[in-house]
């Protein structure tokens, strides 16, 4: 229902100072009776989630426009100053290959330039991780990069990030969002100072990219097997300004690029999602791969902080290695990798998120290396990594959602660096006379096998996020007690900060900040979790099981118990 508060908000953007063809498209709206697109476009403002202000491109407070664009750079300016008070402040800016993209890209630099705050501007769309690297590099306070990473095509996005080169974490995101909130569209200054951007030539990436090979630890199994059949789609995104160049760094020869999909554009015209989880975002990909009986596939998602692979399983068939694979096998790699060069020496130490498979900090435990738990969003990783700076080494890090970051130089999620040692990983287990997928089956044989899945159930607008809200409110007041036959034996709330052992009848304190999180753990190790999105309107539930695995034959047969258990536990949530 469009209320009269709403209604309101419409008739300020109607009457206030704002161009003609918004207004022509609000009245628009209007005449045709538009009531839900309207009280979605106005009921709130975008909030800074996991992955900062992103949203659907149109017109009002709750769309991504040049005036949510233009208040949220005019209130992370007035924060920058607040923050570095008598000190010159610098920006780094980049963009995507969404529509708008580079348009929004620089009404954030003439905004910034306004402000008397130094601007570092990439001409052209370039990765998102380069974005993270050129904060540091340059030594600036903050930086924004204008993209909404994976979702469809009617989104955009604005990251905002700190001088550590991560995403804004608390209590800044909240404090730039108070900013936002006290500015009005006259307060924000548009007219550029143009003597204050700068606009960068190619000399960041060259550095990133060498710093990047700097990380290499198998040169000589890539030498050996430089001719690797690599096919590799940016999903018309940033990645293929930079993704190919750091293959060849490494020192891969033989890489084949989808075509159709090489060329950025923001309708994502041969997929539905340009999502490297969704598998029909492969499948051009996948069919190249088999006409050409190539040993790897990799896929990037728009931004390039997301990647997701392929490969041949023991059956020589295709088949897409999820998040949490991934992720595990790097770790496992990487561990390997550092005890057999003697680069091991009790300091380091390894981050996930809290929805992210146990099975590394299995790896982890075997490394006798410590793994981190935080919250999910890479700026947490980061935040760790920010804290530990000077006394303990990061070796790698990743999520279930295909983000990984190797090494610390990049402080988000890298699919740049993850294509070279997803790569590079590949080249070592051929080495070793294995496949990949036969070191996946290893890892399974010597810890377990865990299979997870994800639920997401969308609720689009502000009925859905209602819906959302009270599906949270009761798995919080009446937990599960039994799922796939196991009992339910801890509950975790990280709103209350509370992890409650429900066989012992115990409750202690949990060391995180506040989110709206739970966790369900079963005896015999299930783990679900349910989480609003950050970035999306959706409610995400990743379920987790194991099982041991004794003989590598009998795989199949293990993940077909698992595959009924997940049915059976998500039928006995009620989702």
């Amino acid at each position: 229902m469009l209320t009269q508060a709403i209604q309101d908000r419409i008739n300020e953007w109607l009457a206030g100072n704002y161009d003609d063809a918004t207004k022509t498209e609000i009245q628009a709206l209007q005449d045709q009776g538009k009531e839900e697109a309207l009280i979605d476009a106005f009921y709130k403002n975008l909030e800074f989630g996991t992955g900062g202000l992103r949203g659907i491109m149109g017109v009002g407070p709750n769309r991504m426009n040049q005036y949510t664009v233009g208040a949220a750079t005019q209130g992370l300016a007035n924060y920058l100053k607040q923050s570095f008070p008598n000190q010159p402040i610098k920006v780094a800016i980049a963009f995507d290959s969404r529509n708008r993209s580079q348009e929004f890209a620089q009404i954030t630099a003439n905004v910034f330039s306004a402000n008397d705050i130094q601007v570092y501007l990439f001409p052209e769309l370039r990765p998102t991780p380069l974005l993270s690297f050129a904060i540091r590099h340059l030594g600036c306070q903050s930086g924004v990069v204008l993209t909404a990473s994976h979702n469809p095509k009617e989104y955009n996005g604005y990251k905002a990030y700190w001088e550590d080169g991560s995403q804004l974490v608390a209590p800044h995101d909240k404090n730039v969002i108070k900013e936002v909130e006290k500015i009005s569209v006259e307060e924000v200054k548009f007219e550029a100072k143009t003597e204050n951007i700068q606009v960068l030539d190619k000399t960041v990436e060259e550095i990133y990219l060498s710093e990047l090979k700097k990380l290499s630890l198998s040169p000589k199994a890539i030498q050996a097997h430089s001719d690797l059949k690599i096919v590799f789609t940016p999903i018309h995104g940033t990645a293929i300004t930079l993704v190919p160049q750091a293959l060849e760094k490494f020192g891969f020869q033989n890489v084949k690029i989808v075509e159709e999909q090489a060329q950025p554009n923001g309708n994502f015209p041969t997929v539905i999602y340009p999502n490297p989880e969704e598998a029909e975002a492969l499948n051009l990909a996948l069919q190249q791969a088999q006409e050409w009986d190539a040993d790897l596939v990799l896929a990037t998602d728009p931004d390039a902080d997301r990647v997701g692979i392929a490969l041949k399983n023991e059956q020589n068939e295709w088949q897409l290695i999820n998040g949490n694979q991934v992720a595990s096998l790097l770790i496992y790699y990487l561990l390997h990798a550092w005890k057999k060069n003697q680069k091991l020496v009790g300091k380091e130490y390894i981050v996930k998120t809290i929805v992210t498979t146990e099975l590394i900090a299995e790896i982890a435990n075997h490394f006798q290396t410590p793994c981190y738990d935080t919250l999910t969003g890479f700026k947490n990783i980061a935040k760790i990594i920010r804290e530990k700076e000077g006394t303990e080494t990061f070796i790698g890090g990743g999520e279930e959602s295909y983000g990984y970051l190797i090494g610390d130089f990049v402080r988000d999620k890298d699919a740049v660096a993850s294509c070279a040692f997803i790569a590079e990983m590949f080249a070592w287990a051929k080495s070793e006379g294995k496949t990949l997928f036969d070191l996946l089956l290893e890892v399974y044989e010597q810890f377990g096998v865990y299979q997870e899945t994800l639920v997401s159930i969308k609720k689009e607008g502000k009925t859905g996020a209602e819906a959302i809200a009270k599906m949270m409110e009761n798995f919080r007041n009446n937990p599960p007690q039994m799922l796939a036959g196991s009992k339910v034996s801890q509950v975790l709330d990280y709103q209350e900060l509370e992890k409650r052992n429900l066989i012992l009848n115990q409750t202690e304190k949990l060391n995180f900040d506040q989110s709206n999180v739970l966790q369900f753990f079963t005896e015999d190790g299930t783990k679900i979790s349910a989480r609003p999105s950050g970035t999306e309107p959706k409610i995400k539930f990743y379920v987790s099981v194991k099982a041991a695995l004794d003989d590598k034959g009998k795989y199949r047969e293990i993940l077909q118990i698992l595959e009924e258990k997940i049915k059976q536990v998500i039928k006995d949530l009620g989702v």
